[in-house]
């Protein structure tokens, strides 16, 4: 693995993320119907990028290539959503999804937070699952009325 940083995303940079995640999100093999249906909640606005509520942070290798990002909605109680992550598509499998993990996790620890809820995608499930998180229900899509997600939680 190449060596990266984790800083925090530029406004300026919300048109790359939300590209990114629909990359990402497309690489499972979701047609086109589907990725136009999540769309809008996959795309980031530059005040959502400078927001206290939504901490995107990036990975990078090389000189400015973004791999991947992460972004926390700080819900009180001690409790925080991973909101996203999401990785390049070329990247997936090397390790970058495990780092931005930890690095939420770290994120959250600093912020007192005790709990991460994680209304994952179903593929991306098991990676949650092999690194820590509990499976605790389900939720409906935000995007598809009728689909249900995986509703996830990491103890910290």
């Amino acid at each position: 693995m190449t060596s990266s940083i984790i800083r925090l995303a530029r406004p300026d940079e919300a048109a790359i993320l939300s590209d990114l995640a629909l990359r990402a999100k497309g690489h499972w093999g979701y047609d086109i119907d589907f990725l136009a249906s999540c769309k809008e909640e996959l795309s980031y606005t530059p005040s959502q990028l400078l927001s206290l509520v939504c901490c995107f942070k990036v990975a990078q290798v090389k000189h400015h290539h973004i791999v991947g990002f992460f972004g926390l909605n700080f819900l009180g109680d001690e409790q925080v959503e991973l909101e996203a992550l999401f990785v390049e598509p070329e990247f997936i499998g090397q390790g970058w999804g495990k780092k931005l993990l930890r690095s939420a996790v770290e994120v959250a620890k600093v912020h007192q937070a005790k709990k991460i809820k994680i209304q994952s995608d179903p593929f991306a499930e098991d990676f949650y699952l092999a690194n820590g998180a509990d499976k605790i229900g389900a939720l409906e899509s935000h995007s598809i009325p009728g689909r249900f997600l995986p509703l996830l939680e990491i103890n910290l």
